[in-house]
């Protein structure tokens, strides 16, 4: 994330990001490399100039297109799910919407892989990654739901969008590898941790959350 230090900050300080920080290691995120990355992501450069006042709010906010950024809490909390022993080689996200995640992620793991169905949405994400210089993630525009198998296997799969998580996501984990995305339960969505040891998978999950709907096609 070396490009982002070098980066003018725009409307906003290092110190409102700080502030954001705090908040989030008082809601429980206790990870410094994860609290490193939400400070260093100028989240105001994922939304747009019309409500970049409210970036550094811990809470979701739209970006288009039937799309949200994630309430900076979540991605916090997605980011230290998948983070085990060591930095995660290889990352798979699958919807890329503002770019934000992946951002973060970008400051945790080696390369990051993410994919959107929307292309729109994965044109303008594309061009915040390149003016911020991060140059460890590659985007594809394609139906996530079959994520990516020729980067397989991954040490984590990040999914931001809530619905039936597909198998063949579980089977590109390497062994070791975490699964972490919103899954519906009862008409509800939790957020669920899998962990892959050879073919065994074990599951919790990390509480209720709110995603829009994971969708086939491309737009």
């Amino acid at each position: 994330m070396a490009g982002i230090a070098n980066m003018g900050i725009g409307m906003t300080s290092a110190g409102t990001r700080q502030r954001l920080v705090r908040r989030l290691a008082d809601k429980g995120i206790r990870d410094p490399r994860v609290l490193e990355a939400i400070a260093q992501v100028p989240r105001h450069r994922f939304v747009d100039e019309a409500i970049s006042s409210r970036a550094y709010e811990d809470s979701a906010l739209p970006i288009g297109r039937g799309q949200t950024i994630s309430q900076p809490y979540v991605v916090a909390l997605m980011t230290e799910a998948i983070l085990a022993d060591g930095r995660p080689g290889k990352v798979l996200e699958i919807g890329t919407g503002s770019g934000y995640q992946a951002a973060v992620l970008a400051g945790v793991a080696d390369q990051v892989f993410t994919t959107e169905r929307i292309g729109e949405l994965l044109r303008t994400a594309r061009q915040r990654f390149h003016e911020l210089g991060m140059h460890n993630i590659y985007t594809r525009h394609v139906d996530g739901l079959g994520g990516w198998p020729s980067q397989a296997p991954f040490d984590a799969i990040v999914v931001t969008a809530g619905g039936r998580i597909p198998e063949v996501l579980y089977e590109q984990l390497a062994d070791g590898g975490i699964l972490v995305g919103p899954e519906e339960h009862h008409g509800g969505q939790h957020l669920i941790r899998v962990v892959r040891t050879g073919d065994d998978y074990q599951r919790e999950s990390l509480g209720a959350v709110s995603f829009v709907p994971l969708l086939e096609g491309l737009e």
